[in-house]
């Protein structure tokens, strides 16, 4: 935490042992110069319960077990992802061949079918199983749904999936501009969109449903 605001938080915690409310606090530190968004980041440090006592929410930390878990959930995420993504593509390919390839893309296209099949059939129950299992156990309490990693990860997967619909976009509507839109090209675009965007809009509304839980 920067030291900055470490000693803010100090200072709340011993207004609010005072019996000094929220809005009065808010009101003197604004006075002598604090940032609205570091009074509030600082009041966050502290739960809004009745209690003789200010009570310390719990602080993001990071344990092995939990990076190892987060790390290998969001692993076989990115595998089932990517290979269903091939996979669609394959059959794009398989529906709408293209002119230019050879006869040898038969084989080439059994392989891929073969290579994303194995794939998902490993990493995709992997991943409901590690789902289940962090839900189950590490999310079941504040401490585990405070967790960097977790955070870190997801906050990293909302960047990737921004990325590729951005991207995606971009393609789409560079080849639109240039007269080369093709009925392959189309569907390939929808179908990254569509896996880009569903996970970019479950892990978002995750994050706002816990940013509305914590308030």
């Amino acid at each position: 935490m920067d030291k900055g605001i470490g000693d803010l938080a100090e200072f709340i915690g011993r207004a609010l042992e005072k019996g000094i409310s929220r809005t009065e606090i808010t009101t003197a530190l604004l006075t002598a110069g604090w940032q609205t968004e570091q009074i509030e980041k600082a009041l966050d440090e502290y739960a809004e319960i009745e209690f003789p006592l200010p009570v310390p929410k719990p602080k993001p930390y990071l344990s092995a077990r939990e990076a190892f878990f987060y790390l290998l959930l969001f692993a076989t995420l990115y595998t089932s992802a990517f290979n269903f993504g091939n996979l669609l593509f394959a059959f794009i390919d398989k529906v709408l061949p293209d002119p230019a390839f050879s006869e040898h893309y038969a084989v080439y296209f059994n392989e891929r079918i073969r290579g994303s099949v194995s794939a998902l059939i490993v990493a995709f129950p992997l991943f409901i199983y590690l789902s289940a299992k962090i839900s189950r156990e590490l999310l079941s309490t504040p401490s585990g749904r405070a967790s960097g990693i977790r955070r870190w990860l997801t906050y990293l997967t909302l960047f990737i999936a921004a990325g590729i619909l951005m991207g995606d976009l971009i393609s789409l509507l560079y080849n639109f501009l240039g007269g080369e839109l093709t009925l392959r090209f189309i569907l390939k675009s929808l179908v990254v969109g569509a896996i880009a965007g569903t996970l970019f809009i479950y892990y978002f509304g995750g994050l706002r449903q816990e940013e509305k839980n914590h308030e």
